[in-house]
């Protein structure tokens, strides 16, 4: 499939575009003829991105916090506004944890919720109804390979990628009738800051670069194969290296898993 013939002058809003895979998927998409909606909490670097993107005018700035999302619905109507529908949302925006269960606060479990899925679903809701009016529409949901199995100092992060999982799938099966398709991501090991921003038992950000992060597949490389995922409306992609024969293994092989998964470095 010619992916520049597929993306061209389509309308696609881009959660936690301000680095790592979201950024990239805005550069990928850019170059592609599309117009993108760029929404991050940090506006300057949005801004910076916008600049320097393929025909900048016809790309949007809109800065949100996943945290806060009550106004989603004045969101959508100020993009519809803009540009008269959406063809595409990706909810790539989250954050990570590096924090033991034990350790990690009830407070911190709950933000992590909050910006993970309460704030990624509450978007997918407010675009909804925009879908179901064109008869089209696309989902990509950025979940992690944390969202097929638990892992150290992963515990809340990987159940709320585990709970989009389950959220998107249903939300695919009830309105397929209707023309809107969702394809959720599976990224392994994938050289980006996630790591640096992602939190602790306190709250506060890790703010060191892991070896997982440092040595793991090039973002570029990484978007390139979502956008063909998304492109070809598969139902789910797994993207990484070897590590993603951790997923075959405990469905096909669970005792053999158990084994071999904890033992691995978290970091």
């Amino acid at each position: 499939m010619n992916q520049s013939a597929y993306y061209r002058n389509k309308v696609i809003w881009i959660t936690g575009a301000s680095s790592g895979i979201g950024e990239e998927l805005a550069r990928q998409l850019a170059t592609f003829g599309a117009q993108l909606v760029l929404s991050a909490r940090n506006q300057e670097k949005l801004s910076t991105l916008k600049a320097s993107l393929t025909k900048p005018e016809n790309h949007l700035v809109l800065p949100l916090d996943l945290a806060e999302i009550a106004h989603a619905d004045a969101l959508v109507e100020h993009i519809i506004h803009r540009y008269g529908r959406i063809d595409i949302l990706i909810n790539n925006g989250g954050v990570s944890q590096r924090a033991s269960a034990n350790d990690t606060s009830m407070e911190v479990n709950r933000q992590l919720m909050e910006v993970n899925f309460f704030g990624n679903i509450a978007l997918a809701k407010a675009v909804l109804p925009i879908f179901r009016a064109q008869k089209s529409g696309q989902y990509l949901v950025i979940s992690s390979i944390a969202g097929k199995f638990g892992f150290h100092l992963r515990s809340i992060y990987s159940a709320s990628k585990a709970a989009l999982v389950g959220y998107y799938e249903s939300l695919s099966m009830e309105e397929a009738a209707h023309g809107i398709c969702v394809t959720i991501a599976f990224p392994g090991k994938i050289n980006t800051p996630i790591s640096t921003s992602a939190l602790t038992a306190s709250g506060e950000a890790h703010g060191v670069m892991d070896h997982n992060q440092a040595t793991g597949m090039s973002v570029e490389k990484c978007v390139a194969q979502m956008l063909d995922a998304l492109a070809h409306q598969k139902k789910e992609v797994l993207i990484g290296g070897k590590e993603l024969l951790a997923v075959y293994m405990k469905r096909f092989l669970p005792r053999l898993f158990w084994k071999i998964i904890p033992k691995q470095s978290a970091t």
